[in-house]
């Protein structure tokens, strides 16, 4: 039976909205305090991704560390004169806060990009002139846009001699990545075996020991390290530290998704984490884990999971981190979603029969080895049953609409639920700086 909706259940209902929206906008309004920022950026990833990452670790009814952080929103990847975005378009929307065109690595033609808070420079760069400890952290070159893009600035992404110069002299506390052969000159062969690309001539493994960096080139070396080490270059591959080829092209090759000798992201961001909290002063940190973007772009499903399993494991590392430092910001999305991976999953699916090349759209199928392989098999629901499913993927690009934004620890309730994708920045800006930017 309905109860009856009299005037004193109007007046009441009157009163509580006035009063929620009332406490809504003093919450929205309510000084934020200032500290440390951690930002980790799986690129490509979407709701896809998390959701196979989380059937295959933790089953169905089980959590990520990602499912566990404190706030959501709904990533908007639009650019100004793009739908979609680009890596590098994507990562300076971040640094700076504003919209750009699809082509821009920090620049646009004959400028600079000018920042939602005024200034020329990036919001690292701005740390950095503001005395903060900062790093970036990426299991790709140093060149990628998802970190190099708040140290560098240039016309093209492609400009490796000027872009890895801007980097290894930025001031940056922590730099840790591949990309050795951007940082050696033509001809002379480093440490990971391939010969340099610089035409410049410059070594910059050595400018950066002169500038008063400790050099490591392995996971070992990077784990010795004490946590008084005042600052870290790190140079874990030729190129990348993964290779980013199909599954079938991996096994005909012989090789493995990421170099054993390599950290990972989590191994990374778990040693630059000592390394400032040695400092005892709020610092700024940008994290990429670029396989899940690689791989997916591939659509290399196992790849791409595996990629998105060690995100998930530095986003571990910095919760702990924030439970022993409150005073800490993690903020965490992608610019956009490879691949367009989605859970394939028909009622007739068999765990000993090998999936369809194609699903019944015509959209290219994964199993565990690739295509035409037996599907991934689900940890066990809460029942006990273990889920068999295939990855649909819609493409090959980078996509938008299923990205989400997460954030956790100080401030982190001043995500919107609605998050553009320059709201990133202006969270990080709030918490560095205690400015809140329109």
């Amino acid at each position: 039976m309905k109860r009856p909706f009299n005037h004193l259940t109007i007046l009441a209902t009157i009163v509580f909205t006035i009063a929620a929206g009332s406490f809504r906008a003093a919450a929205q309004e309510a000084p934020s305090n200032t500290g440390s920022v951690i930002f980790i950026h799986p690129d490509g990833s979407g709701v896809g991704m998390y959701t196979a990452l989380r059937l295959i670790d933790h089953g169905p009814d089980g959590y990520t560390a990602w499912d566990r952080l404190d706030q959501i929103g709904i990533y908007r990847s639009h650019q100004r004169n793009s739908a979609s975005t680009t890596s590098h378009a994507g990562a300076t929307v971040h640094a700076y806060g504003v919209k750009v065109d699809r082509d821009t690595y920090g620049s646009v033609p004959a400028k600079p990009v000018t920042a939602l808070s005024g200034k020329n420079v990036s919001i690292m760069q701005e740390a950095i002139e503001a005395g903060m400890p900062v790093g970036v952290i990426n299991s790709g070159h140093l060149c990628e846009p998802g970190t190099g893009v708040f140290l560098a600035s240039a016309y093209s992404r492609y400009a490796m001699d000027s872009i890895s110069a801007q980097i290894v002299e930025s001031g940056a506390d922590v730099i840790l990545g591949g990309g050795e052969i951007y940082l050696l000159p033509e001809g002379m062969v480093g440490r990971h075996g391939e010969e340099g690309k610089r035409r410049d001539g410059r070594n910059l493994i050595e400018r950066a020991a002169e500038l008063g960096y400790t050099v490591v080139y392995t996971r070992d070396a990077l784990q010795a390290l004490p946590p008084s080490t005042e600052k870290v270059f790190g140079v874990f591959a030729a190129k990348h530290t993964f290779n980013d080829r199909s599954e079938e092209d991996l096994a005909d090759a012989g090789l493995p998704q990421f170099f054993s000798n390599a950290p990972s992201v989590a191994e990374m961001t778990a040693a630059a984490l000592a390394m400032f909290a040695h400092k005892g002063k709020p610092f700024f940190l940008v994290i990429e884990e670029e396989g899940s973007d690689n791989f997916a772009n591939r659509n290399n499903a196992s790849g791409a999971i595996e990629s998105l399993r060690r995100a998930d494991a530095a986003i571990a590392h910095a919760v702990d981190y924030i439970n022993r430092s409150p005073n800490t910001l993690l903020v965490t999305a992608a610019d956009s979603d490879a691949g367009g991976m989605a859970i394939w999953a028909d009622g007739d699916i068999c765990a000993e029969e090998e999936l369809p090349a194609h699903s019944e759209s015509g959209g290219a199928m994964d199993g565990r080895d690739g295509t035409e392989t037996l599907p991934f098999i689900a940890a066990p629901d809460a029942r006990g049953k273990r889920l068999p499913f295939g990855i649909a993927w819609s493409g090959s690009g980078d996509m938008s609409g299923t990205v989400i934004a997460r954030a956790h620890g100080l401030n982190a309730q001043f995500l919107p639920r609605n998050t553009d994708n320059s709201d990133i920045y202006r969270l990080m800006y709030r918490t560095l700086f205690g400015k809140i930017l329109d």
